[in-house]
């Protein structure tokens, strides 16, 4: 046992022991935290915050996730470094980013409580020195499996969401838009990216840049996380962070379209509003139930309440100097997702792709939880919608990414519809894209 698993197995049980000691309310059902109204309870606050983290095992040979009744898995790619998001191309060639975390600098790298989950987080398989590259994934024979897989591009910054919008390919990268000419069917680009429009860095706290163009190419949106839980290092490190940006990929003219939004990662279209629509990682450390992950439609110059507030006007008293004015405008958003899920992959299930009881509905990645006493999330999901809106519960689609010891053998993340009809997972424990085959009907 090396001296930092010690160090994380000392204050493991310390925080356990504390979280159990504070935590003697029955947990609400799982289910209470998702829908149009989740319950939100009493916030629970204490100076150490719960931590349990599901050691990153990887799959053992022959192992593969559990797909829902009725439907099929089998390993799309394998071998692959932290791969995080996945975009397919029109010829059907696959995208995958595989990347990390970019170092912090030394001035921001926080105090103890930043160490210690710098700590959990590399047990849960992330903090892995980032690969900084997109591979290119190639099923020619369309059988489920890709049989080539080639380094498409390299030398990036922990490369994230990608966009071709003509004959440029887009990439979010952590510090910048970057584009590079796209040449159809080439499994390699040794252009160099050219910058578009920077994007804001400093410490880091989340660091993942979603991406999307509008239909014709002439806007790109990109999902920038906060640099901290609640603007614990001040506001003055939030500009133009826990929002979604909008830049002119001409001229890299950047504006704010909706704020307040703590980590929006997965970003899509809805296909029959035309909506743009995230999925939103929420705050944490006030309690096992608080406070619900969600997915909703952004409405331009919105503001969805982070810090100052959650799902709505719930007004979080940890934040000094509180702004009433903000809150009262707070929108609530459609749906949530369950606490502490780490809802990151999401994407819309559009006409022709999947069978009609698909159409239209969102897939959602759920990472799994780090910061409540039973694991959540670990699973990809799919919540029907009706003319356009969310309705009833969320059904599991891949499930198993936990073993019987609680163990995580792999950690959902990206999710895409490909062009066969079946849906992609990108896998960051495992190093895998799964490919799931649903039951029609």
């Amino acid at each position: 046992m090396t001296r930092s698993h010690k160090l994380v197995l000392l204050v493991s049980v310390a925080f356990s022991a504390l979280a159990l000691a504070s935590c003697s309310d029955k947990p609400l059902p799982e289910e209470a935290g998702y829908g149009p109204n989740p319950t939100l309870p009493e916030p629970k606050s204490s100076w150490l915050p719960t931590i349990k983290v599901a050691k990153a095992v990887g799959w053992r040979e022959g192992e593969k996730p559990t797909p829902l009744a009725g439907g099929q898995v089998s390993a799309f790619a394998t071998g692959l470094q932290h791969p995080r998001w996945l975009y397919e191309l029109p010829n059907g060639d696959v995208l995958v980013a595989e990347s990390d975390a970019p170092p912090k600098p030394e001035e921001k790298k926080g105090g103890f409580r930043a160490w210690v989950q710098g700590l959990f987080m590399e047990r849960a398989g992330s903090r892995t020195p980032s690969a900084n590259r997109i591979s290119l994934l190639r099923d020619a024979d369309g059988d489920g499996v890709a049989e080539m897989k080639s380094v498409y591009l390299e030398s990036l910054t922990s490369p994230f969401g990608m966009a071709l919008v003509g004959d440029q390919l887009y990439i979010a990268n952590a510090d910048a838009v970057v584009r590079v000419p796209y040449i159809a069917g080439e499994t390699k680009n040794t252009a160099k990216p050219i910058k578009v429009a920077d994007l804001p860095t400093g410490r880091n706290h989340h660091w993942t840049k979603s991406l999307v163009a509008n239909a014709d190419g002439s806007r790109l949106y990109v999902g920038v996380g906060s640099n901290s839980n609640v603007a614990e290092n001040g506001m003055a490190e939030e500009v133009n962070r826990a929002a979604v940006l909008e830049i002119d990929p001409q001229s890299g003219a950047t504006r704010l379209f909706a704020s307040g939004l703590r980590n929006p990662v997965g970003i899509d279209w809805n296909p029959v509003t035309k909506e743009l629509w995230v999925a939103v990682n929420e705050r944490d450390e006030i309690g096992d139930d608080l406070v619900p992950d969600y997915m909703t439609s952004v409405k331009r110059e919105g503001f969805y309440g982070w810090p100052y507030s959650y799902y709505g006007q719930a007004v979080d008293k940890r934040v000094d100097p509180p702004r009433p004015d903000l809150v009262a405008k707070a929108i609530k958003p459609d749906y949530a997702l369950g606490s502490h899920t780490a809802s990151l992959g999401f994407t819309f299930a559009k006409e022709g792709q999947l069978g009609p009881r698909y159409v239209g509905g969102a897939f959602i990645g759920q990472h799994g939880s780090w910061n409540r006493a039973s694991p959540v999330g670990y699973r990809v999901i799919f919540v029907r919608f009706d003319e356009g809106k969310p309705t009833g519960l969320p059904q599991p689609i891949l499930t198993g990414f936990l073993n019987d010891q609680g163990e995580a053998r792999g950690r959902p993340v990206g999710v895409l519809v490909d062009r066969r009809s079946g849906v992609l997972v990108a896998d960051d424990v495992g190093n895998a894209v799964w490919r799931v085959v649903l039951p029609s009907g």
